[in-house]
């Protein structure tokens, strides 16, 4: 029974860093379809960084499954970690890149204080999961500092 209840939590840790990622992936995507045609950089990043996401999110759904619980498919439009990446739109509305790259990194910040709540989080986990949500933290944070960047860089541009 114990071994349920503790697989339990840590699927549950789990499956809030997938809908973590599910909302990167749908956020990306929609700045993707919403950007300028001669974006193409930013494109191309945001593209990548939903592909990282998925990446991200099977990886984590495996292990969800291998402890006999079940990949959620959804995202956290409750709010729980952030919503940033639907206001993502709005931002491109403004066609302001400046603005648009602030938003993705809040989004970034969002996501690694997610990581970093799962890894202080009282399940138990293996070696080998707490290895994983280091590894995509860290990772995370790589593309987190290429949108910091992005942003500097557009800044001193202006």
């Amino acid at each position: 029974m114990e071994t349920t209840v503790t697989n339990d939590k840590l699927v549950d840790v789990l499956n809030d860093l997938v809908r973590i990622n599910n909302d990167r992936i749908a956020g990306y995507e929609k700045a993707v379809n919403e950007a300028e045609l001669e974006d193409v950089d930013l494109k191309a990043l945001f593209n990548r960084f939903a592909d990282e996401s998925r990446t991200y999110r099977d990886e984590l759904s495996r292990e969800i499954v291998s402890l006999g619980g079940t990949p959620t498919d959804e995202t956290t439009t409750s709010g729980k970690f952030y919503r940033v990446w639907m206001d993502i739109k709005a931002a491109f509305s403004g066609k302001d890149r400046k603005a648009i790259l602030e938003n993705c990194e809040f989004g970034e910040d969002a996501a690694q204080e997610a990581y970093q709540t799962a890894l202080e989080s009282d399940a138990t986990m293996t070696t080998d999961v707490r290895q994983l949500i280091s590894t995509q933290k860290s990772k995370l944070k790589e593309s987190h500092d290429a949108v910091k960047k992005y942003r500097d860089l557009h800044a001193s541009l202006s």
